[in-house]
């Protein structure tokens, strides 16, 4: 799509255009030096900051340009608002020193660290009934955003606020879902697909809603019954299969499974005649094995050119993961080497390889091997 301007915001074209009419209507031919020419001038600079001024508050009507608060506006029109930092969350198990005869409660916002002092809290009181020793309760990371994302199970363990009765306080699970403010570019995309969430049960409608959950949801793959049954398979009617892929190419674990899954089911989303599932992504491993020349005539250039070369096989490698359904397509590869200066590229891994619609190609080993200098 072609960039547009609503007004003229060339800074010479308009100076001319002044002096020109100056010119035109007085007859008098201004010299570079002439006063009057300075004075106008110094004029179009007033006149070309309002016309960039006018341009600027134009587009900020417009969903392609509008940036910050104007998208916030635009979202309303559609009733997409912005997704807000979320906490990141996972599952305490909490282990008494030993069973008791009474129920042993440790109340919400009991906290529990990792060994960096990220700190979350359970979110709810847990009561411990009588004759058992553990119970499990979700907590949330205190601060807001991906800082508290990626603790393994374990490695949140240390407790600050000490209950009765309390030997132990472990994370059972990843810690995950915690994200920044939504960008624009990702927030304007959810503006665009908002228009499907008028409707209800289709894909796009599926699509808008998951993404709706996390910031962290780059891309989502809905099949349906007649998705098995193209693809010859046997399916239940009613059964949605939702398969979401991180914007960093990763999958989603089971804090951010739980919560997709609770959010397509709440009252305000649920499509009543669907059962909803929510099923990690088909992982494709592939390795990167390849052998690529510089010319002999780009010997000056041998360090600059590897370090691109080197550059470009990472960022085709996270390119590949980026998108559900997505070929491994070694031409690209091929192509990015050659452009990063490369002379010609021997590829043994990958082969082209088709991906399923709700597959993601991911690397295990890359190694990329310089050939050296070659002529022609």
């Amino acid at each position: 799509m072609n960039d547009i301007n609503f007004v003229e915001t060339d800074t010479n074209t308009i100076k001319q255009n002044i002096i020109a009419g100056y010119e035109e209507l007085t007859g008098i031919s201004l010299s570079r030096a002439h006063p009057v020419r300075l004075f106008l001038e110094a004029l179009a600079s007033i006149i070309i900051w309002l016309l960039n001024q006018i341009n600027f508050s134009a587009k900020m009507n417009m969903l392609a340009y509008a940036t910050g608060d104007y998208l916030d506006h635009i979202g309303l029109l559609v009733g997409c608002n912005r997704l807000e930092a979320s906490k990141a969350t996972t599952t305490i198990k909490v282990t008494l020193s030993a069973t008791r005869d009474s129920v042993v409660t440790v109340p919400a916002g009991t906290r529990v660290s990792s060994e960096d002092n990220v700190v979350f809290a359970i979110d709810t009181d847990l009561n411990i009934p009588a004759g058992q020793t553990a119970a499990t309760v979700s907590a949330s990371c205190e601060g807001a955003g991906e800082a508290g994302n990626g603790y393994i199970a374990g490695e949140i363990s240390k407790i600050i606020d000490n209950v009765g009765y309390v030997a132990s306080m472990v994370n059972i699970t990843t810690t995950e879902g915690g994200a920044d403010e939504e960008d624009d570019e990702s927030y304007r995309e959810r503006i665009r697909e908002a228009p499907e969430a008028f409707g209800s049960g289709t894909d796009g409608w599926y699509k808008y809603h998951t993404k709706s959950v996390s910031e962290l949801i780059g891309d989502v793959f809905v099949e349906g019954p007649e998705d098995r049954v193209a693809a010859g398979e046997s399916a239940q009617p009613g059964n949605v299969v939702i398969y979401a892929l991180n914007k960093d190419g990763t999958l989603p674990d089971t804090e951010l499974k739980n919560a997709i899954k609770a959010y397509l089911l709440s009252p305000k989303v649920h499509y009543i005649t669907d059962r909803v599932y929510v099923e990690d992504p088909t992982v494709e491993s592939y390795d990167v094995e390849l052998t690529y020349y510089i010319d002999n005539s780009d010997n000056t250039q041998a360090v600059t050119i590897q370090e691109a070369v080197n550059t470009a096989v990472n960022e085709y490698v996270k390119w590949q993961r980026l998108k559900l359904g997505r070929d491994i397509n070694p031409s690209r590869l091929i192509r990015d080497i050659i452009v990063a200066g490369a002379k010609r590229v021997e590829i043994t891994s990958p082969t082209f390889t088709v991906i399923g619609p709700h597959g993601v190609a991911i690397a295990d080993n890359v190694t990329v091997t310089y050939g050296g200098l070659e002529d022609g």
